[in-house]
C-alpha cells in the first residue's frame, strides 16, 4: 500500500549513508538520486525511503507524533536493526522489547536529523 515515505534531512550524503547502510543486510542501495531527493529501497517494486532537502529550503523538522516504522522478521532482527541503527549515528529512543504481549515486539530510534523510526515484528 505505501510506496514510499519522505524524510527531510540537513545533510543528504549522511542520510543517504545511513538508510544505505541501515538496509544493506536485505540489499538496501540509493535507487534514484535526484540532487536534492534520493530515494533508498532493498529491490525494484518495493516500498522506498526518501531523503530529501525541503522544497521551501526551509529547515527539516521532525513531525510531532510523526514515525516510520520497518518491519522485521524476527525479534532478533528488530535487534539487530536498532543496534545497527545506532551503529551508524542514529540516538535510542526505545530499547528493543515486547511492547503488548504476544502482538508486538518493537525498538525505536531518531535517525542523524531526529526522524523517529521503529523496528518491528508481530508476534
Amino acid at each position: 500500500m505505501i510506496g514510499y515515505v519522505t524524510l527531510g534531512v540537513r545533510d543528504m550524503e549522511r542520510a543517504k549513508t545511513f538508510y544505505a547502510n541501515l538496509f544493506e543486510p536485505d540489499g538496501g542501495r540509493v535507487v534514484i538520486d535526484q540532487g536534492r531527493i534520493a530515494f533508498i529501497s532493498v529491490a525494484r517494486g518495493q516500498p522506498m525511503v526518501a531523503v530529501c532537502e525541503p522544497y521551501d529550503k526551509g529547515d527539516p523538522t521532525p513531525g510531532n507524533g510523526t514515525m516510520v516504522a520497518f518491519t522485521a522478521k524476527t525479534k532478533e532482527d528488530v535487534d539487530k536493526m536498532h543496534a545497527r541503527a545506532l551503529e551508524l549515528g542514529a540516538t535510542d529512543d526505545g530499547e528493543p522489547g515486547q511492547r503488548i504481549p504476544d502482538r508486538f515486539y518493537g525498538a525505536y530510534a531518531r535517525d542523524p536529523d531526529g526522524n523517529k523510526i521503529c523496528f518491528f515484528v508481530f508476534g
